[in-house]
């Protein structure tokens, strides 16, 4: 079904179409960095294709790949609500080399390409917010590159003192869930916030609470219901 989308990209772009295949039912097509942008655009509004869904976009890097100046591929994976194709569109890139963004095209490259900036140190012209995503800004080189050493150690980092927002000490073996809690004697009072490991935002005097206190905190309002039904 997705042939349809390369033979339409085929028709329109010619030989600037480098390279087709497919693998196991996905098709794909190959362009220089200069069609990037075009070829995208075609592929999202023309009729034949209509690819409105991002999948993902990322990259490869092939560090011993001749010649050098295409160590990395940019691989963006694209599918139709509309027709159900599915396609990859690949480009070769220097180390370097500034990748046009396609954010205008897909709200959702936006991530996407700070992901690739991030782990691959691949930039990505026009990016509205182009900064690391995963990563904290001081860190030196790029992770999934392949001749990142897997032994090296990254400088000491100082603590940033964020105004408005309160540190916590580290949640005890009481204190829960890792991705944060919800203080139910709050929700109770009618002033809910939740509680997280690193950071508290919240309205009024800061409080961590336990395990047990939570537990007596829906027992009391169980209580409260079935008096109130009584």
């Amino acid at each position: 079904m997705s042939k349809a989308v390369i033979e339409a990209l085929t028709a329109e772009f010619g030989d600037r179409i480098v390279e087709t295949n497919d693998f196991r039912g996905d098709d794909e097509a190959r362009v220089a960095l200069a069609d990037w942008v075009p070829v995208a655009k075609f592929l999202r509004f023309n009729p034949a294709c209509r690819m409105d869904h991002l999948v993902d976009l990322t990259a490869i890097d092939w560090p011993e790949r001749e010649p050098e100046a295409e160590r990395f591929d940019v691989v963006l994976m694209l599918r139709s609500t509309e027709h159900g194709h599915r396609v990859r569109l690949r480009t070769r890139v220097a180390d370097g080399a500034n990748v046009p963004t396609l954010v205008d095209l897909w709200a959702g490259t936006n991530w996407a390409e700070r992901e690739v900036w991030d782990m691959f140190g691949i930039p990505f012209e026009g990016h509205p917010d182009l900064r690391r995503i995963l990563m904290y800004e001081e860190f030196v080189g790029y992770p999934l590159r392949k001749d990142y050493p897997i032994e090296k150690t990254q400088p000491l980092v100082p603590y940033r003192e964020v105004p408005g927002l309160a540190k916590l000490p580290p949640f005890g073996a009481e204190e829960g869930q890792p991705w944060g809690r919800i203080d139910w004697a709050s929700r109770l009072a009618g002033t809910e916030r939740h509680v997280s490991p690193a950071i508290a935002v919240q309205v009024g005097e800061r409080r961590m609470i336990s395990d047990s206190e939570i537990a007596k905190s829906e027992n009391s309002s169980t209580s409260s219901a079935t008096k109130a039904e009584e």
